[in-house]
């Protein structure tokens, strides 16, 4: 994990304004009044649950298609430019939604708000890391995004809780215009971010800008390729990141399963979510972790997980929260780490490398899930995927801090 000291240089006056401005980002980027929402008003409109699930099999797969070419051309072009468009093509595919109510303009919306949100991923990792290096604050990258995470979580829950109501009094189209108009502030906010670098290969003819894409990719590939760090820290984040970021999606079932009533799951997944935002808040402290120390918190976190899930009841809650808590954690550090192992100009081809190796390995643990739970209750697989994070632990307790 990066280290820190105990008495750090004092701050550059950029660093205050790039945070702040990254925070801003982060919460108007889920502060979308749609996400509770969305799968009902499609049904509302007609989709059975089939059609739905062919929705969220387009926005998977667009999102696989477009991750590694973005991530290439964020660092070919500009990495500020992916964080403004991504969310104005997200803010197009919910308006889609809104104002034409039919299967193809869903399916317009998701592959819209797929691209978005590759366009996003790995050249915000990048630009914020290579901001603060310059500033000299590389050393705060971990704890910045572990903030920002939190930003984002503190703004999902208070769009879950503002959905209600806001459909009640205004139905779609409110819930809807009120998530373009965050999606534009977002891509607004996107557009103030600072980025000190010119694109790579020139402002040229076409022929040298095609030159410039292709040895972007190359020299992100040569990397990973040629750095056992890169590729160990890669793979170690796309573990961490898609075992749980799959678990989470199926957190209410397991809150269902313990038998309470229907109306106090979301106080169960919220116990989950609470523990995801700790997580993210205590990145500090975790960079000083030594890798055994690390390992050995993840390995607990596996067996707190899989007692909470096994136990049955709604009091194993705190204990899969806690779990979630070191898992998300180790997450941010995992991508602290493989930042400050890139040392070449693909810093958001090769983050996006590691996008698009999660976003197999998740559909990977969907289809684990939906395998094994036709054969055994949730609580047991829960257990069963935790497995794969003492994995996780033996790497982590053999690396060197």
């Amino acid at each position: 994990m990066p280290v820190t000291s105990s008495c750090p240089p004092p701050l550059r006056p950029g660093v205050r304004r790039l945070e702040r401005t990254l925070y801003l980002y982060a919460g108007l980027e889920d502060l979308v009044l749609l996400y509770p929402v969305y799968a009902l008003l499609f049904a509302g409109h007609g989709l059975g649950t089939a059609e739905i699930s062919s929705l969220f099999a387009i926005w998977s797969l667009t999102g696989l298609l477009v991750e590694v070419p973005s991530g290439v051309w964020a660092d070919v072009v500009s990495r500020r430019l992916m964080t403004a468009v991504g969310p104005l093509l997200t803010a197009g595919g919910f308006a889609l939604w809104v104002l034409f109510p039919s299967y193809g303009a869903y399916a317009a919306g998701f592959v819209l708000w797929g691209v978005g949100g590759s366009l996003r991923s790995g050249a915000m990792e990048a630009l914020v890391h290579d901001e603060l290096e310059r500033l000299g604050a590389a050393w705060r990258y971990g704890r910045v995004m572990g903030r920002a995470a939190a930003v984002s979580m503190a703004a999902t829950a208070s769009a879950t809780a503002a959905a209600a109501p806001a459909f009640a009094r205004g139905g779609e189209l409110l819930v809807g215009g009120a998530s373009v108009v965050s999606c534009v502030l977002c891509a607004a906010v996107g557009a103030t971010l600072p980025e000190h670098r010119g694109p790579a290969g020139g402002g040229g003819e076409r022929r040298v800008r095609r030159g410039a894409y292709t040895a972007a990719l190359r020299a992100g590939l040569a990397e990973v390729r040629g750095s056992s760090r890169v590729r160990h820290a890669l793979l170690l984040s796309v573990v961490v990141t898609s075992v749980w970021g799959a678990l989470d999606e199926y957190v209410p079932l397991l809150a269902a399963a313990t038998g309470v009533a229907t109306a106090t799951v979301p106080w169960l997944v919220l116990v989950v979510w609470v523990g995801v935002t700790l997580g993210s808040l205590l990145v500090g402290p975790g960079e000083r972790l030594s890798g055994r120390m690390l390992g050995a918190a993840v390995a607990a976190g596996a067996t707190a997980l899989a007692a909470g899930a096994l136990s049955g009841g709604p009091g194993g809650f705190l204990m899969v929260g806690a779990g979630f808590l070191v898992f998300q954690l180790t997450d941010v550090l995992c991508d602290a780490r493989l930042q400050e192992a890139i040392s070449g100009p693909s810093r958001a081809t090769v983050t996006s490398l590691a996008g698009l190796g999660t976003g197999l390995t998740t559909l990977l643990v969907y289809g684990a899930y939906a395998g094994l739970s036709a054969h055994a209750a949730h609580g047991t697989v829960f257990a069963l995927l935790a497995l794969p994070y003492l994995a996780v632990a033996v790497a982590l307790g053999r690396a060197r801090k």
